[in-house]
C-alpha cells in the first residue's frame, strides 16, 4: 500500500510534464476565472442590463437577476470542471453554446488594469490610471481617459 503513492506521484507529474505548457495553463486560467464568477457577478449584473434593454426594465430585477444567476452558477460550474480536469487534454472551452469562453461583463463596463504599482508608469509624478476598486460604485477615477 505504501509503495502506491509515491508511483501515482510519480505518474501524476509526469503526466502533467507530458501533457506540454500552454493547454493546461490556458484551461485552468480559464476554469479559474470562471470559478470566481460567484463573487464577480458579472453574469448577473449582464443579464440584468440585457433583460432590461431588450425585454422590460419591470422585469430587470426579478427575471434578469434569476436568469443571471443560473448563468452565474452554469459558469462556476463549468470553471470548476476545467480546473478539476486541467491536466487532461481537450483543452478547448466547454459548453460555449450556453456560454462565452471568457468572463462577461456589462456593455456600460469594461474592465481595465488595476491601478497599483505594478501596471502605473508615472506613479512617481502622481499621474495614474486605472480601477482603484472597480467592484464599488463611483471608484472609476481615469486621468487620461480618451
Amino acid at each position: 500500500m505504501r509503495n502506491k503513492f509515491p508511483l501515482l506521484g510519480a505518474l501524476a507529474i509526469t503526466g502533467l510534464l507530458a501533457a506540454g505548457c500552454a493547454g493546461p495553463e490556458r484551461k485552468l486560467g480559464r476554469g479559474m476565472g470562471n470559478t470566481f464568477e460567484l463573487v464577480r457577478w458579472g453574469e448577473m449584473r449582464r443579464a440584468v442590463e440585457q433583460t432590461a434593454m431588450f425585454d422590460s426594465p419591470d422585469t430587470a430585477y426579478t427575471t434578469g437577476a434569476i436568469r443571471g444567476f443560473n448563468r452565474s452558477l452554469a459558469r462556476a460550474g463549468v470553471g470548476l470542471y476545467e480546473v478539476v480536469t486541467f491536466p487532461v487534454p481537450s483543452y478547448d472551452p466547454v459548453a460555449t453554446k450556453y456560454l462565452k469562453p471568457d468572463p462577461v461583463y456589462p456593455d456600460n463596463y469594461k474592465p481595465r488594469l488595476l491601478d497599483d504599482a505594478n501596471f502605473s508608469t508615472d506613479t512617481a509624478l502622481g499621474f495614474t490610471g486605472g480601477d482603484i476598486a472597480p467592484i464599488l460604485p463611483g471608484s472609476r477615477f481615469r486621468v487620461f481617459d480618451n
